[in-house]
């Protein structure tokens, strides 16, 4: 039995033996490594021969290990001759070179994922790959901590310095939000240049030997390098061999800082623009590497900025937005800064605005006035994107402005960085903020509480450069003699006459109104000087009219109060024209425009059939149908026009003698004067006799409508110094200027020597 039981237990173990070692066969043949697989791109490197010095790089790079193991790499690989160049142009050999360095030339050439040559111009979005649309690739490198002088914001940490990190992410908003993500360590990306990509935005070898005037330009291009072969295969990658050896390119950051000529530009960012954050997994990860104690603060710029010069990524998103795109800045020398900020920026800020102050005495100043303004500065030499030479034209800044740089006059240094484009430039780049009519109460703090209100909607029609105003200004004193003033604290408009209050919305919009009277749009660029006579539409179709420099709207005509302009102060900007009040202010009207109609005695018959019509309301003394902010054109008829209206039926009276019955009893001639009045007023619109509005004739609707509802219309032709109108019959007026172009709420009257007939 025993015999029997060995025998079979002999038996199943061969089997098992033998299907065992069949399994281990078939195993080995799956998922053995490929006989014609490439070995690493470590051993890829040994085997090609002219990559001897890079091989002892690697080794004292640290980095053998890693290119000769599993991973997914794109190695740009400067071969022997690449590296005799780089010893003789710099003095120095393979055995002088420090592990540092060694380190900094294979982590910077060694790209993340596996990029054969047909796609390197293309960018991995999360929608898959966008054809011809990256110019950049995330490298291995990255600066790490770095100590730097403690800023005075830090004054209370000990020591004379502080470990640093960058920001790797812009800042969010609110400001001092947080733009630092741990994990990122904030690598540098390697651009390169591929005819591809260039031609399928119109760009060519001009715009790379802008940058690399000693490289020739090969559409295979990586920094100042080219491939000279590519697509060298291995296990872990792809080796494309480069004949220059490339060193970690600088950020914006690291550029800006490494001149003084741009030291000046540089202190603005820092000392108004840079927050420094500790962080507390940083600083831990920091004790833990060096075994020191030091906290770890994080270098922040401002939210207001278009984005943190030191961030090595883009926008981030998208995980590889940074491969498409880039930042660009454009730095001014010390020299014509310091000259900007003294003519333009801190002209009402200095104590004496015929001195020239220190490049010291101007940054003590930027530092008191509002961050807005500096950060409006600052943008408008930051541009949120990639900006080739060839392209300012149509390339526009975080404002939305084009640049307005000359690539061959104005650009005095340039350098394509690891984040982006640097440019050093001899102008400023001049923003809409600082050259338009906005400008004037924009930059001087005596104009704060209109400069607020301007903010709130008339910001970008006043910076507009396209567009042409003249602006009377109001002071703070003014405003607030007015009873108008901001609170800050609430941030909300306030307005107190007579001890009384009112709510900040009325404060709001009884101010812009008053703010939209003091601003003049010229569409036909005529800018008025105001020292002749004539009228003019206001910022919200309210008109002001104007004699010899003294100004006057509905409501100085209510009051018996005009206002003067002090024509010697008159300032010229981009976009128009400022002036300045000696005395008084524009005011709008508050009175009903009945009311208004009543007081001029030249339309005492129109007003008297107005008073006593269906569509005057007793109580509020008004038209009916009126809606509050709409605009209106009058056509009051003559005394002879209106006799004439009442002897042809179309106003109760005597046809006989054409005098009026200003108050009929029956039904059918009330609805006659209702209808005759809504006749003569223009619906939504306020015409003045300037030519700016119907010109060659439009025909416009009255308040009247017929049964249908349709609206009744006027032809108008409108002329410098006269109208003339046009009624559905064909009958004609023309208004009679020394009883025209009276002011009124939102409204205009003139007087015209017939009366309008209409089909009903």
């Amino acid at each position: 039995m025993m015999y029997k039981l060995l025998k079979s237990l002999f038996v199943v173990f061969c089997v098992v033996v033998f299907f065992g070692s069949c399994r281990k066969e078939a195993f080995d043949k799956e998922y053995s490594r490929p006989e014609n697989l490439q070995p690493p791109i470590y051993q890829v490197l040994e085997t090609a021969g002219n990559f001897k010095t890079l091989l002892a790089v690697i080794e004292k790079s640290g980095y053998k290990n890693t290119l000769s193991s599993a991973g997914y790499w794109t190695l740009f690989a400067p071969n022997d001759a690449a590296f005799q160049k780089y010893f003789t142009d710099n003095n120095t050999s393979l055995t002088a070179m420090s592990a540092t360095t060694a380190r900094n030339i294979v982590t910077y050439c060694l790209v993340f994922n596996a990029f054969q040559s047909n796609r390197l111009p293309d960018y991995q979005s999360s929608r898959g790959w966008v054809i011809n649309n990256a110019y950049k690739r995330r490298t291995a490198y990255y600066d790490d901590f770095y100590t730097a002088v403690k800023p005075a914001a830090l004054a209370s940490e000990p020591g004379d310095s502080v470990v640093v990190l960058s920001a790797n992410r812009n800042a969010v908003t609110p400001p001092g939000g947080i733009n630092y993500v741990y994990g990122d360590n904030n690598n540098k990306y390697i651009p390169y240049f591929f005819s591809t990509y260039m031609s399928a935005r119109n760009l060519g070898a001009t715009d790379y030997n802008y940058f690399f005037p000693n490289s020739t330009y090969t559409g295979t291009n990586v920094v100042n390098a080219n491939i000279v072969k590519k697509d060298i295969l291995a296990e872990n990658g792809v080796i494309h061999e480069i004949d220059q050896v490339i060193l970690p390119l600088p950020n914006i950051e690291q550029q800006l800082a490494s001149s003084n000529q741009y030291s000046e530009f540089k202190r603005l960012f820092d000392d108004l623009m840079v927050t420094y954050l500790q962080n507390t997994d940083a600083t831990a990860r920091y004790n833990t590497i060096t075994r020191k104690s030091n906290k770890v603060f994080i270098k922040q710029y401002s939210a207001l900025l278009a984005f943190a010069l030191g961030n090595e990524n883009f926008s981030k998103l998208e995980d590889n937005d940074g491969q498409a795109d880039g930042y660009t800045l454009f730095a001014p020398n010390n020299t014509v800064l310091n000259k900007y900020l003294n003519d333009v920026i801190l002209e009402f800020y200095k104590p004496n605005p015929n001195v020239t102050l220190s490049n010291a005495e101007a940054a003590t100043l930027m530092a008191r006035i509002p961050r807005g303004i500096v950060a409006d500065f600052l943008n408008a030499q930051l541009f949120a994107s990639t900006i080739w030479p060839s392209k300012f034209g149509s390339s526009s800044n975080f404002l939305g402005e084009i640049a307005k740089f000359n690539a061959a006059t104005n650009i005095t240094d340039r350098k394509f960085c690891s984040n982006g484009i640097f440019y050093g430039t001899n102008v400023v780049q001049p923003a809409n903020v600082f050259s338009t009519v906005y400008s004037r109460a924009y930059l001087d703090p005596e104009y704060s509480i209109m400069t607020t209100a301007l903010n709130l909607n008339l910001k970008n029609v006043l910076t507009n450069p396209g567009a042409r105003f003249n602006i009377f200004m109001l002071s703070n004193t003014t405003l607030r003699a007015l009873g108008y003033d901001y609170n800050a604290a609430t941030a909300q408009f306030t307005y107190t006459t007579g001890g009384s209050a009112a709510t900040a919305t009325v404060a709001r919009d009884q101010l812009l109104r008053i703010i939209n009277l003091h601003i003049i749009p010229i569409p036909d660029n005529d800018l008025p000087s105001y020292n002749g006579q004539g009228i003019v539409e206001s910022n919200q179709g309210e008109y002001v009219r104007f004699n010899n420099n003294v100004v006057f709207a509905g409501g100085n005509v209510e009051n018996s109060n005009n206002a003067v302009v002090d024509a010697s102060k008159t300032r010229t900007y981009t976009n128009g024209k400022v002036f300045f009040l000696s005395s008084g202010t524009l005011q709008y009207p508050v009175n009903t425009i009945a009311s208004q109609i009543g007081k001029i005695p030249a339309y005492n018959d129109f007003y008297q059939y107005l008073i006593a019509s269906t569509i005057y309301n007793l109580n509020t003394l008004e038209f009916v149908g009126l809606q509050i902010g709409a605009n209106y054109t009058f056509f009051i008829p003559t005394q002879a026009a209106i006799q004439q209206a009442v002897r042809d039926g179309f106003l109760p009276g005597n046809t006989t003698t054409g005098l009026p019955n200003y108050n009929p009893s029956s039904n059918d001639d009330k609805a006659k004067v209702a209808r005759f009045i809504q006749a003569h007023i223009l619906n939504g619109i306020s015409i003045a006799p300037d030519g700016k509005k119907s010109p060659n004739g439009s025909t416009l609707p009255t308040l009247l409508k017929n049964s249908l509802g349709d609206d009744i219309n006027l032809n108008i032709y409108n002329s410098p110094g006269a109208i003339r109108v046009q009624d559905s019959k064909g009958r004609q007026a023309n208004i009679i200027p020394a009883n025209s172009s009276n002011l009124s709420t939102r409204a205009l009257f003139h007087q015209v020597d017939n009366y309008f007939q209409y089909t009903f």
